[in-house]
């Protein structure tokens, strides 16, 4: 096999194990950390005194992967068509 059509398949199915791999990932862990609070579940005032809670994660310090939203999605379309 030449070197040109070699990477010419290898661009195309590295693109596809990188994403069945992070659908795997979403389907076995489905939250990520915040990236507002970067997991740590409170928000540090600007002054420095004080925190809250923080309004994206509520307070958890996980959301749901885009990934799994779309793994969500994709049964939802599924079982509705099913029924």
């Amino acid at each position: 096999m030449d070197p040109v059509a070699l990477t010419s398949i290898a661009g195309p199915f590295a693109l596809i194990v990188i994403t069945l791999r992070y659908l795997f990932a979403c389907y076995v862990r489905p939250f990520g950390r915040c990236r507002k609070c970067k997991g740590e579940r409170r928000i540090r005032n600007r002054i420095g005194r004080g925190s809250r809670y923080c309004r994206r994660c509520d307070g958890t310090g996980l959301r749901l992967r885009w990934g799994r939203h779309f793994l969500n999605y994709a049964r939802r379309i599924h079982r509705d068509g099913t029924r």
